[in-house]
């Protein structure tokens, strides 16, 4: 009788800890988050050129991935690349892609798949770090996280979803909509 009081007590005074915590989708453990100004960075993209973030005085949809030429990776690039002219005309952003090989993987990556924006070095990972980018796969693999920056650097959306990688693409495209100010009428008044 007093080990079924003593356990009848501990369940009803920790029945919570069997309930779920939350039904919402918990973040994780992002540095960078929505309305903060993301750290400035410059690194080598695949024609050898340097991408400075602050000289970008545009939107600037920046993706984090795991790696070139990997079947995730290059479905999303493949995504992005299909609709970067949209994305340029539309919505007057651009677009970065950043993991941590070298400048001769991406041009080899980027020469495969016919890219026209800039897929970036980050060879040490400082970037990475910087952005506060978690590690997917119980720590094993870069994560896949996407940004969306306003025209002065300011974080507007953060998407991380490691297995569907096209989904990305959505998600950049609906946080570039929200920060397009909305068509002025087509006619004005004469006086």
């Amino acid at each position: 009788m007093k080990t079924s009081a003593i356990i009848a007590a501990i369940a009803c005074t920790s029945a919570s800890a069997f309930a779920p915590a939350s039904t919402a989708r918990q973040n994780t453990a992002l540095n960078l988050k929505v309305g903060e100004t993301a750290p400035d960075f410059a690194l080598e993209d695949q024609n050898g050129k340097t991408f400075k973030r602050s000289a970008a005085k545009k939107p600037l949809v920046v993706y984090f991935y795991p790696a070139d030429s990997t079947p995730g990776c290059t479905v999303q690039a493949k995504a992005f690349q299909e609709e970067i002219q949209s994305i340029r005309k539309e919505f007057k952003a651009d677009v970065v892609g950043i993991s941590g090989q070298g400048a001769k993987s991406k041009q080899k990556f980027a020469q495969e798949l016919g890219l026209d924006f800039s897929i970036l070095a980050d060879e040490k990972d400082a970037v990475r770090k910087e952005f506060g980018v978690p590690k997917a796969a119980f720590g094993f693999l870069p994560g896949r996280v996407t940004y969306v920056l306003d025209k002065d650097g300011v974080c507007t959306s953060v998407y991380d979803n490691l297995g569907d990688a096209a989904s990305h693409i959505e998600k950049a495209k609906e946080a570039l909509a929200e920060m397009k100010p909305a068509k002025k009428a087509g006619f004005t008044l004469p006086f």
